[in-house]
């Protein structure tokens, strides 16, 4: 029986390697790739580890708060399924493309503790230019003076969308930092009626090709009103002008987003899978 190599550790001497492997598919790298163009590859600096397989890289797989494998055929998932039992579970999910995430899954689960949730079919879409709808003028970046206003807001869409209380076991401070980081970026992005915040998005990561939007959320009472859409807009509306691609990836039975975002411009172009933990 032929013998498959483990996966392997890469270092900084590997990085163009990485960095080309990455750019072959921008929009579904986009959170590692965001990571690698600032941090490299070395493993305190960037905060997880980039895990190859085969000669040639043929498969590739970051492993930090979330293991998102990037590309291989079975054997390759398979070698980083053994590195990662070996390790532990200490993501707290398993997001990328279908193609490789249901594969991985299905060498880990005997394994590890049941998944919270597994979400097959969350279609990944992109929109390489300006919205299709007028952007909503008054979506504006969040000020650091407002994180206290803005962060119910936050919270709220973060129990709607994971289904968990992010202030859980540290009573929020871990949340609260990741979210102020976002503000101070000026990736966090609202539109307010008073003190209250009536929509809500993120740049949740930015490489230097494709800015992936997550956690869009309209306040209950006042949804159906298209504040989703035109608030959405607004931040592809800045994204094109940071000369960058929209993207982001949606739940497959949350039709009224999805209509959404094709009203805006955004095209499927793949299928991610998210494993919660």
């Amino acid at each position: 029986m032929l013998r498959v190599a483990g996966a392997r550790l890469l270092d900084d001497r590997d990085r163009p390697v990485v960095r080309a492997a990455l750019d072959a598919d921008p929009v579904a790298s986009c959170m590692v790739a965001a990571r690698v163009e600032v941090a490299g590859l070395d493993p305190w600096r960037l905060g997880g580890e980039v895990w190859a397989s085969g000669s040639r890289h043929d498969g590739l797989c970051f492993s930090g708060a979330n293991l998102v494998p990037l590309r291989g055929e079975r054997p390759a998932i398979r070698s980083f399924a053994d590195r990662a039992r070996r390790h532990g579970r200490s993501c707290s999910s398993i997001v990328g493309r279908a193609e490789l995430v249901m594969p991985l899954w299905e060498e880990l689960a005997p394994h590890w503790a049941p998944a919270r949730e597994v979400r097959a079919d969350q279609p990944l879409m992109v929109l390489p230019g300006p919205p299709s709808v007028t952007p909503d003028p008054a979506v504006r970046p969040v000020r650091p003076d407002e994180l206290d206003r803005y962060l119910p807001a936050a919270i709220s869409m973060f129990i709607e969308e994971v289904g968990v209380d992010p202030r859980a076991g540290d009573g929020g401070a871990g949340y609260r930092a990741r979210v102020a980081e976002l503000v101070s970026a000026g990736r966090a992005f609202a539109r307010f009626e008073g003190d209250q915040v009536v929509f809500k998005a993120e740049i949740g990561a930015l490489s230097s090709r494709v800015g992936q939007i997550q956690g869009v959320w309209v306040h209950p009472a006042c949804r159906g009103h298209g504040l989703g859409t035109a608030g959405t807009a607004a931040v592809v509306e800045r994204l094109a002008g940071m000369n960058r691609v929209s993207s982001l990836y949606v739940n497959g039975f949350n039709h009224v987003a999805r209509a959404s975002y094709t009203r805006i411009g955004f095209t499927q172009i793949a299928s991610f899978s998210t494993i919660l933990f």
